[in-house]
């Protein structure tokens, strides 16, 4: 055999290997389950007839309907230190809700206690959760997952609501855990969510985050957290390093079908969104 078909049949041999490599390495990879294989987060429960951050259970119902099974909730403590479904505690949240004439003048703006906020209906016809109405429908909905934005930083508030949370669930069924997913504003708020348990699944969010895209990136190949931000900090480059990290990088709040496909374009894995529910973001073209 002549040294050119020695050269070609080298050729031909390393092309079949390269083949073989590439169809047994797509043979074994596994596809997305659980967390993972969905893209919507129903931002505050999702949006319901056209209103938002209701935290309702009909929003959370109605948009399980559509598809959709990642639901972030707001978490906020009353006064008597009960974990409840509510956004914030303010005059013109409860304007938001249609609940300044369900409430008297002063407790507008200021935190209610356990009764109060549950005697208060949202918009005349939704009904406020509580942590065990979020953990009926969990149970109800057994492929759903809850994701939390708590909002606060002080460690013993942090580990106050996270123990309420992780003792109610608990009680019921402790496989329950391995379906919430905390938010964490800050690097330290890790190590103080895993005094209390250690979940499975968390997510930094960088809404009130300073730190820089290098100390996100460093996070994420330490920590093995995913990542959610808000539309604007999201580039092409951030998105590819985070990736490159091991990090799934979510981005909030985008309700318009040509912003989703160019952060899904740009390598973003998942969206948090009012009105776009699982079934409509998979039948978006540019997506699938």
């Amino acid at each position: 055999m002549d040294k050119k078909k020695i050269v070609a049949t080298v050729i031909v041999i390393g092309a079949l290997v390269m083949l073989l490599v590439i169809t047994f390495s797509k043979e074994d990879e596994q596809p997305a389950s659980g967390f993972e294989s969905h893209k919507v987060v129903a931002h505050a429960m999702g949006g319901i007839n056209g209103y938002t951050y209701t935290n309702a259970l009909e929003a959370f119902v109605a948009n399980y309907a559509q598809g959709t099974r990642l639901f972030e909730v707001d978490l906020l403590l009353t006064t008597d230190n009960q974990l409840v479904g509510r956004h914030e505690w303010s005059e013109n949240m409860s304007k938001l809700l249609g609940q300044l004439d369900v409430l008297p003048a002063n407790k507008q703006g200021v935190a209610l206690d356990y009764k109060e906020f549950m005697d208060s209906p949202i918009l005349d016809i939704y009904s406020p959760i509580d942590v065990e109405k979020l953990l009926d429908l969990m149970q109800h909905y057994p492929d759903a997952y809850i994701v939390t934005d708590t909002k606060e930083n002080k460690p013993e508030l942090i580990n106050k609501q996270f123990t309420l949370l992780t003792e109610a669930a608990q009680r019921r069924d402790p496989a329950l855990l391995d379906r919430i997913v905390p938010q964490i504003y800050n690097q330290t708020m890790l190590d103080e969510i895993n005094k209390v348990h250690s979940f499975s699944e968390v997510l930094y969010t960088l809404y009130q985050s300073q730190d820089t895209d290098e100390q996100v990136v460093d996070f994420v190949k330490k920590t093995g957290v995913d990542i959610t931000m808000p539309a604007s900090r999201a580039t092409k480059d951030f998105v590819k390093k985070l990736k490159k990290a091991g990090a799934r990088v979510y981005v909030h709040t985008v309700n318009e079908e040509d912003e989703i496909r160019k952060l899904y374009r740009m390598g973003v894995d998942g969206f948090y969104t009012d009105f776009v529910p699982e079934d409509d973001l998979n039948n978006m073209r540019g997506l699938r």
